[in-house]
């Protein structure tokens, strides 16, 4: 089956809003000569204070080559949940997509994998695409249970989903020791990964829903690893974060999926 792939940039807490909007332009300027058509789906997170102004400047570019993402939501509609934005929220300032699960949400803020799950939901029931992030620490990589701990996070944030919602939904693959460390797991053990995570979508739901859903590396993904990691059987494009914060190496790694 032949899965569009999928390039997002994770802004995690930088730009404000002009920043946010001269990225932006950036990022559309680096990708004009594109062919749209030709592009994997090109996705920006800013933090939330940013979203207007990014969504500005996509509206008013008009090209419809780059898509919004939020970085989280909260699965309640609306209530006293100070701090919160619900899916609803974000969708009415422009979101497309929303991650959720990102490793650092998990260690600094205690999400788990039944509020990941909760999310999935929320997002998918009002129409938008959830990007679920799983992931293993060194110290669980060391002790051999990479497979077993990504399992377990993939079976709790899909419970109760369909396969048709599976479907329209993207995972991300983070080692987390990989992330913002420089480090880049090989693009083999990436590869395998990701094929394990597929195998466990198919053993909850089918070999179609497996064959469709859309898995995401992500870890220190640079220009210069891109293409390899692309050239892979199962990985379906990548969840960038420090090179999605400058046009140019964003715009190259686009490029290097294509």
């Amino acid at each position: 089956m032949s899965r569009r792939p999928v390039i997002a940039g994770n802004w995690k807490m930088h730009n404000l809003q002009q920043e946010a909007m001269d990225l932006t332009n950036g990022i559309m300027q680096e990708l004009r000569s594109e062919d749209k058509a030709a592009l994997p789906e090109v996705v920006i997170a800013p933090t939330f204070t940013a979203l207007y102004a990014a969504n500005k400047a996509l509206t008013d570019c008009g090209c419809g080559k780059v898509k919004l993402a939020a970085q989280n939501c909260y699965f309640e509609t609306k209530g006293a949940f100070t701090g919160e934005c619900s899916v609803e929220m974000l969708k009415d300032a422009g979101c497309e997509y929303i991650i959720i699960g990102h490793s650092e949400r998990r260690e600094y803020f205690g999400e788990t994998d039944e509020m990941v799950n909760k999310k999935a939901k929320a997002i998918l029931a009002n129409g938008l695409i959830p990007i679920i992030c799983c992931g293993e620490s060194l110290e669980q990589r060391e002790a051999g249970v990479t497979d077993y701990h990504i399992a377990s996070q993939i079976t709790k944030a899909l419970r109760e989903l369909s396969a048709e919602d599976v479907t329209k939904s993207i995972i991300a693959y983070e080692p987390i020791w990989a992330i913002g460390t420089g480090k880049t797991c090989d693009s083999i053990e990436a590869n395998r990964v990701i094929a394990m995570i597929r195998n466990v979508v198919k053993g909850l739901y089918d070999a179609n829903t497996s064959d469709a859903i859309r898995i995401l590396y992500g870890g220190s993904v640079k220009p210069s690893t891109i293409k390899e990691q692309m050239a892979q059987s199962d990985i379906d494009g990548a969840l960038v974060g420090g090179a999605s914060l400058t046009a140019d190496s964003f715009a190259q790694i686009v490029k290097g999926a294509m």
